[in-house]
């Protein structure tokens, strides 16, 4: 198993970067557009989708949910390769900042759709941290399109 990793430092509180990884309305305005479902309990499942041609998406179950600090979901349903595949976001405070280590966890074999992927996270904790630092972030499709399909 093989996994994506990141780090990224947010400069606010960690309620502020939970929030915006738990909400609809916090996952719609720095990763896509198009994110429904029930993500602020475990058991939910939350529905992101894409601008790419295919309509592409994913399914995520919320694991678990910990204000002080966790996010954990599951893929059950998307791309082959994403399929039982976890995305879990670690939350610690750093003076003024909020450093967030993301994973996303089980990869079964580094194939060129994980390097695409890898590269799409960075730009979407980008986003991210754009969206809780100044109030706009660049959710898909207004993120940064790094292959020709996307």
């Amino acid at each position: 198993m093989v996994d994506i990793l990141h780090k990224v430092g947010i400069k606010a509180p960690e309620a502020e970067v939970y929030a915006a990884l738990t909400t609809t309305d916090g996952l719609t305005r720095w990763w896509t557009t198009d994110t429904r479902g029930e993500g602020d309990a475990p058991g939910g499942v939350v529905q992101f989708r894409f601008s790419v041609a295919d309509g592409g998406g994913f399914d995520m179950k919320v694991l678990e949910l910990d204000p002080a600090g966790r996010v954990l979901w599951e893929v059950v349903d998307g791309p082959e390769e994403w399929i039982g595949t976890q995305v879990d976001w670690r939350l610690s405070p750093a003076g003024e900042y909020t450093d967030v280590l993301f994973a996303h966890r089980g990869w079964r074999e580094p194939v060129e759709f994980m390097h695409h992927c890898s590269t799409k996270w960075a730009v979407y904790l980008m986003s991210l941290k754009s969206l809780v630092e100044t109030g706009k972030g660049a959710p898909d499709p207004h993120d940064v399109k790094i292959d020709s399909w996307n």
